[in-house]
């Protein structure tokens, strides 16, 4: 259903951590017209734990209106509450989204089996295609490919984005589940050789400061055009490493802040990237062209 560079926005906020809508429009905008494929709403890049629910579901709507069609709206809908994560795809898909993004449970450190009948439970409540999401390093908790098989077997349980960095799971997922089921990397660095080994995509964090960039690399790898996307991909290397220099979102909201994309704001506990690592942000937009050379703090 999809494929291509998906691109995990941030959510915009005011220094005093308000939700700024205005922002957000512009960068609904600027994904459009730079080609990203589709938009992650409120995923844990968007800061998803530190919102409250209703800000949850007015994000979701207010993204899901924005868009207006134009490209799929995939709902950030995870938590490690199996009800509540059931009442936000609810919400979810009340409000028009395509597609709902489940995180593995994250600190509850559930069995193999736990999680299965956690997303289980989820897709039978709510009729709306699904995509599962392990990262391992964030949650705690491992979905592994067998496990991944047997959700497979779901009808609206479409697809997982992959962020172990193990870009053999491709295969592995791809023997143990159905034909048609969609394999995204969560993990911009390995983004190429994911898509070549089978993969359908990124949902990216890198996306969010050069979707142009992005976009055009999974087209080339989506084609089989190997020598293309590399080639794209060495002018995105140094914003691959860069933006993981303190925890997601906390550099890639600095620098959309540089390219004068969104203001300062960002929930504690998470804070304002330190000032040792600007510089070295601020080199890896330039040398993917997307900041002027002559910008300064």
């Amino acid at each position: 259903m999809y494929s291509g560079s998906m691109v995990a926005l941030v959510t915009p906020m005011h220094e005093d951590g308000a939700l700024d809508y205005d922002s957000l429009r512009k960068l609904i905008e600027f994904h459009i017209s730079e080609g990203t494929d589709a938009i992650v709403a409120v995923g844990t890049t968007g800061e998803s734990a530190t919102l409250s629910v209703s800000e949850h579901t007015d994000v979701i709507k207010a993204v899901i209106d924005m868009v207006d069609g134009r490209v799929p709206v995939i709902a950030g809908t995870g938590a490690n509450s199996t009800s509540e994560a059931i009442e936000l795809t609810e919400k979810a898909k009340a409000l028009g989204a395509d597609a709902a993004l489940l995180v593995a449970p994250y600190y509850n450190k559930p069995t193999q089996e736990g999680m299965y009948l956690h997303f289980k439970a989820i897709a039978e409540a709510v009729d709306l295609p699904q995509i599962l999401y392990n990262v391992p390093g964030r949650t705690a908790c491992d979905l592994l490919p067998e496990t991944v098989g047997r959700l497979s077997q779901i009808p609206n349980i479409i697809g997982i984005k992959e962020a172990s960095g193990d870009v053999s799971r491709v295969q592995q997922i791809r023997q143990l589940s159905n034909d048609d089921f969609e394999i995204y990397t969560g993990e911009d660095v390995n983004t190429v050789d994911f898509i070549l080994a089978g993969g359908c995509g990124v949902i990216s964090v890198t996306a969010n400061v050069a979707p142009r960039l992005m976009h055009d690399m999974c087209v080339a790898a989506i084609n089989g055009d190997e020598a293309k996307a590399r080639e794209i991909n060495q002018e995105l290397v140094a914003l691959h490493q860069f933006l993981f220099v303190e925890t997601n979102p906390i550099p890639v909201k600095w620098a959309l802040t540089e390219m004068a994309m969104i203001p300062k704001g960002i929930r504690l506990p998470m804070t304002v990237l330190s000032e040792k690592y600007h510089q070295s942000v601020r080199e890896a937009l330039i040398t993917a062209g997307v900041l002027n050379s002559n910008s300064s703090e």
